[in-house]
């Protein structure tokens, strides 16, 4: 195959090396590995970064190890590792193999699910996100038809057209009568004179895709978002199955989420806390400031809540709330004259005064007192935790 073939070219020789090689066909011990290393080889060749990364480095992933800027989906049905190997498992089944298990084969494709992690942000802006992930597609050389060029369906002569078949078997017990689908057909009643030779009359192969998924504004973990159409394909043009995507939303270092309501905590010094002040933060929205109003006597802990800057509420232009926790920091940088003046108001506050001898005593005529909170004020404090609610709902 040549270094420059196309998108195309890479999948038919890929299908026609991996059905003689998948261990349904054939026997051979190495068989599976071999499949296994024509499975990776496509797997890189189909994705065009990862191919442009192979050739320019030596590397699917880049010289650092990093994919590419989608989202790698890899774990389709909610399972963990269910890859290209899987569905071409799948599409082995669909051409009457060992997954038929007996049964009419079903014509409408199915229902796919992948997850998909968005961060804190993404949730609340809403995003488009570009996925990738395998599937069974239709067959872009017969257009999904399942026949070659010149092709047509016609009624199987064995079922005529029912797609089940009667057997009787004599038996010691006299004559048994079963029925199960057709082996010519499948159970699909038709037949085709000339099937496509890229996906052997199923309409559908093995491809590699990426869909944009549209993340709405507001979403929760564990909401899906459906992409019609997008699941596996249908045989022989039959409707293909949706794309069922669950969005889980990452932890964020900042807010906390409960809700459609936001959980903060904002750092106030003592005197700030006594007389009142206001905090401007950065909102979860781009280039949102969000001012929080400190009332004057605030205690460490207290909750202000600001209306209208949390989450978005899913289909709605309203937002939760935003709620500062608010934690009361003693100041370090005060002035030796501003602590003797705070070590004044607190002796006048429990009743007493500075003795004036021991304001003379002490350094540069302060008190001993207050000389004191200044050495206490010079060593390591305990600090609340940045986020008291992590490990909360999101």
């Amino acid at each position: 195959m040549p270094r420059d073939a196309d998108a195309k070219t890479i999948k038919r020789a890929f299908l026609k090396k991996a059905r003689t090689l998948h261990p349904d066909v054939n026997d051979a011990p190495d068989a599976e590995e071999r499949f296994k290393e024509v499975n990776e080889a496509y797997t890189v060749l189909s994705d065009d970064q990862k191919r442009a990364n192979y050739d320019r480095y030596g590397d699917p992933n880049g010289p650092a190890g990093f994919g590419s800027d989608y989202v790698d989906v890899s774990d389709i049905f909610g399972g963990g590792g269910f890859g290209f190997g899987d569905i071409f498992d799948s599409f082995f089944g669909g051409m009457g193999g060992r997954g038929a298990g007996g049964q009419a084969q079903r014509t409408r494709g199915r229902d796919m699910g992948i997850r998909l992690t968005v961060t804190l942000e993404e949730a609340a802006a809403g995003c488009t996100k570009t996925v990738a992930y395998t599937r069974l597609a239709p067959c872009e050389d017969c257009n999904g038809t399942g026949a070659a060029e010149g092709g047509q369906l016609h009624t199987c002569e064995r079922c005529h057209g029912t797609g089940r078949v009667v057997e009787v078997q004599r038996t010691i017990f006299g004559q048994m009568q079963t029925q199960g689908p057709c082996p010519a057909c499948n159970g699909q009643g038709q037949v085709i004179d000339h099937p496509c030779e890229t996906c052997g009359g199923q309409g559908r192969t093995p491809s590699r895709e990426k869909v944009e998924v549209r993340v709405p504004a507001g979403v929760h973990s564990g909401q899906t978002v459906t992409v019609g159409g997008k699941g596996e394909a249908g045989l022989r043009g039959d409707a293909c199955g949706d794309l069922v995507v669950s969005i889980e939303v990452a932890d964020n270092e900042r807010f906390e989420r409960q809700g459609d309501d936001l959980y903060c905590t904002v750092s106030v010094d003592a005197l700030q806390a006594i007389v009142g002040t206001e905090v401007t933060i950065d909102g979860i929205m781009a280039d949102e400031r969000v001012t929080v109003e400190i009332p004057a006597g605030c205690q460490f802990g207290q909750r202000i809540t600001v209306e209208g800057h949390g989450m978005p509420r899913t289909g709605m232009a309203a937002r939760g709330s935003l709620i500062a926790v608010v934690q009361v920091e003693v100041p370090r940088d005060l002035t030796r004259s501003q602590i003797h003046d705070i070590a004044a108001i607190v002796a006048e506050r429990s009743g007493g005064s500075v003795p004036a001898g021991e304001k003379n005593d002490a350094p540069h005529g302060f008190s001993a007192a207050a000389e004191h909170a200044a050495e206490s004020f010079a060593k390591e404090r305990w600090h609340a935790p940045k986020n008291p609610f992590k490990g909360g709902r999101r």
